[in-house]
């Protein structure tokens, strides 16, 4: 487990936040699929990051909610669920818009941070870091995070530049990716 101590380290992580989110999913039969920097990492050369994203299947997203809130700290957004815990950097965001909800179907068991998860098939990957990407709203730091997980993707699996839209490809051509 060295991959998941590591990840731990970087999110200071003592309150055990991952693994008491993910034994809830597990005991609870919800369920989900992974997106965002660790779902890339599970197709690429592994990143890092604060966040774990998931996707939950909607018709159990309310369910989900109310098992939250007795053990962590919640901040509903309008289309992200924050969840934190204290004694932990680590940001745990539930992606709640609809056009998610599919990949929760499609998503794979794959390794990353050395376990063993549903992570969301490498398409499905792409199209939510493009989206992210498109999301103005958010820090450009944050966005030029995307545009990298983005151009990883496309380096390991080139056959999917042709879902790219025209001003991402530009964008990464700025910067030679």
């Amino acid at each position: 487990m060295q991959a998941l101590q590591f990840f731990k380290t970087v999110t200071a992580d003592k309150s055990n936040l991952l693994e008491r989110l993910l034994n809830l999913l597990r005991d609870n039969s919800i369920h989900y699929c992974v997106i965002g920097t660790v779902a890339v990492s599970a197709y690429v050369e592994p990143m890092t990051s604060l966040d774990f994203d998931l996707v939950i299947t909607s018709y159990q997203l309310g369910r989900f909610e109310a098992l939250l809130a007795s053990a962590f700290v919640v901040k509903r957004g309008p289309r992200i669920i924050e969840i934190t815990a204290a004694d932990s950097r680590l940001r745990a965001n539930v992606y709640t818009e609809s056009r998610y909800a599919e990949f929760v179907d499609r998503a794979e068991m794959r390794r990353a941070l050395g376990l063993t998860l549903p992570i969301a098939q490498v398409e499905d990957v792409l199209r939510s870091r493009i989206w992210t990407w498109q999301d103005t709203g958010r820090k450009q730091t944050r966005r030029l995070y995307d545009l990298a997980e983005i151009a990883l993707l496309l380096d390991q699996y080139p056959k999917l530049r042709p879902m790219v839209p025209p001003a991402v490809l530009g964008k990464l051509e700025l910067l030679g990716a």
